[in-house]
């Protein structure tokens, strides 16, 4: 009998504990989920405004531009796609494969591209190829040749644009691809050398389809990063949803019509991210070679395939990153007044505002959603906070119409209630003002922080959880006291690449942002369209200089490779 009451005992204490435990996380997975429908409002809001009827005004826009918008954004995604794959594959490849003269210092530096946003890469270029630039005055010089003697490819076209994105995404590929070669089987590469393969054999027929996976991921995220872009096709003239969006919404004031441009984009982005999840599951199926963690068969190139090998790799680095830096910093040294002036200032002022309110919000509802997800790990949380995070992958002009027709819906409604009641107006609440630009940034860039967040909180054993529950502390005591002060250096690398993202931002800011209030993105797409890019170099270059953060994260992440100690001279 007594037996039976402490057994009975033991069970009602581990049920009221289980109780307990069930009712406190219910308030984190409430909040969780709350947190995710409401920084799914924009995607959602785009969704379901394509259903709605806009008049004559789609029925004018797919009779006369849609096409162009579905052709050139279509072609865009080849050309880019082709660039970054012969980029980023053959650099990752060589790099981590072969030794040839400056082969260690292109393990970091084929990776600096990736702090100039490609709107930059399109003044720059625009003004070092022009016919009065630097390089065709220099050609003329050297040739002696004239007006109308030779022809020179107009960099503002749909080619130029393809190539300017091509060197700026091509890193998102090398990346992803250089990890699949490191983390490759060592003996099915020797095993093909051994049965006669040449280099280029076992490349193409071995290392080539293992990579597969990481190369399509790679390349997903380079597409959604072309189809972002606005700075670029627009300065260049090429007509691309991104434009298309932008237009409808200031130009012809049609907020449902730039809803289903949007939407239609969302189309493309979706196919995109499917392609990305595919590849990021084929990769966790294929990670399980036998070799993985042998020294890598290293290929010593030598006389014209090693001078071949640096040229190969220096193009990109060049296009990508020196010449630009080096035309931004020669303009800000020659018009340093007008360059570094006082609106410079405030509009530096202006983007480490935002951009550190947004990293410090995107952080904290990154927090709340990652935590909700450890202690509710069912598949609701799981799919509403992937569905949340999901906003990186959608372009900023996409964020922004969601945004702008919600909050101008709510605006409008509290308007027209006090002006009817009380006889007043409230104007603008929540359009055009910081908090919708901060909102906007949140959702864009809050996979960053999530992503960052949810790594660090998986490295945390779960006895740590049931000890400091066994101390009586609660979920958020456990969240503030054990958690946080363990990842103290995740989540201050969260909150820099948020910043770094939300200061070359251009889409989101440009339609969002309250009127009169320009950050350094802004200024620089303004004075660039005005032919003005000598006085915006300065912020240009502030903006790239930024942007070196997550590439100097980065460069120490793959800093630790494999040993690389076999070598074999080709």
């Amino acid at each position: 009998m007594i037996q039976n009451l402490i057994e009975l005992t033991k069970k009602s204490a581990l049920f009221n504990r289980s109780v307990s435990k069930n009712s406190g996380s219910g308030w984190w997975n409430f909040a969780t989920l709350l947190i995710a429908l409401l920084v799914s409002i924009p995607v959602l809001t785009v969704a379901a405004n394509i259903f709605i009827p806009s008049g004559d005004i789609w029925q004018h826009l797919a009779s006369t531009v849609l096409p162009d918008y579905v052709k050139n954004s279509l072609w865009l995604m080849i050309g880019v796609g082709i660039g970054v794959f012969v980029i980023g594959v053959g650099s990752a490849w060589l790099v981590t494969m072969c030794r040839f003269p400056g082969s260690r210092w292109f393990n970091w530096m084929l990776i600096l591209p990736m702090a100039v946003p490609a709107y930059l890469m399109a003044y720059t270029y625009t003004d070092f190829l022009a016919f009065t630039g630097p390089f065709q005055s220099l050609l003329r010089d050297l040739t002696g040749w004239g007006l109308g003697d030779y022809y020179f490819p107009n960099v503002r076209s749909i080619g130029g644009a393809m190539l300017m994105m091509s060197f700026v995404f091509f890193p998102y590929v090398y990346l992803l691809t250089r990890a699949a070669f490191l983390e490759q089987s060592s003996s099915l590469l020797e095993a093909s050398r051994s049965l006669g393969a040449t280099p280029f054999q076992s490349f193409y027929k071995i290392a080539l389809p293992l990579a597969r996976p990481s190369i399509a991921a790679g390349m997903a995220l380079a597409l959604m990063e072309t189809l972002n872009d606005f700075g670029t096709v627009d300065y260049f003239g090429v007509q691309t949803f991104t434009t298309g969006i932008y237009r409808t919404w200031f130009g012809l004031g049609e907020r449902a019509a730039a809803a289903q441009l949007s939407g239609f984009l969302l189309i493309f982005i979706l196919f995109l991210i499917l392609i990305e999840r595919w590849s990021r599951n084929k990769m966790n199926i294929r990670q399980n070679s036998t070799g993985r963690y042998k020294q890598l068969y290293i290929y010593d190139l030598k006389g014209w395939k090693a001078w071949a090998s640096t040229l190969f790799c220096s193009i990109p680095v060049l296009i990508g990153f020196l010449i630009p830096v080096g035309i931004l910093t020669e303009m800000m040294i020659s018009n340093f007044s007008s360059a570094v002036d006082a609106r410079f200032i405030q509009f530096s002022l202006n983007t480490v505002m935002v951009a550190s309110i947004a990293g410090i919000f995107a952080l904290l509802v990154a927090l709340v959603m990652a935590y909700g997800v450890r202690l509710n790990p069912n598949y609701l949380t799981k799919i509403s906070t992937r569905i949340g995070a999901m906003g990186y992958a959608i372009p900023g002009s996409v964020i922004a119409v969601g945004i702008l027709i919600p909050f101008g819906w709510v605006d409008n409604t509290i308007d027209g209630w006090l002006r009817e009641n009380l006889g007043i107006s409230s104007g603008l609440i929540l359009s055009g003002t910081i908090f919708a630009l901060i909102f906007a940034y949140v959702v864009r860039f809050l996979a960053v922080a999530f992503n960052t967040v949810e790594a660090s909180l998986g490295k945390i054993t779960d006895n740590m959880d049931e000890a400091a529950e066994g101390m009586g502390y609660s979920f958020g005591k456990i969240l503030r006291k054990v958690h946080i002060p363990m990842m103290s250096g995740s989540l201050f690398a969260a909150i820099m690449l948020v910043v770094v993202d939300v200061i070359k931002e251009l889409p989101a800011t440009l339609i969002v942002r309250p009127f009169n209030f320009d950050t350094l993105a802004v200024q620089v797409y303004r004075l660039a369209s005005d032919e003005r890019l000598a006085e915006s170099s300065g912020a240009a270059l502030a903006i790239i200089l930024v942007g070196l953060v997550p590439v100097i994260i980065l460069s120490r992440s793959i800093a630790k490779t494999r040993k690389t100690s076999k070598v074999e001279k080709e």
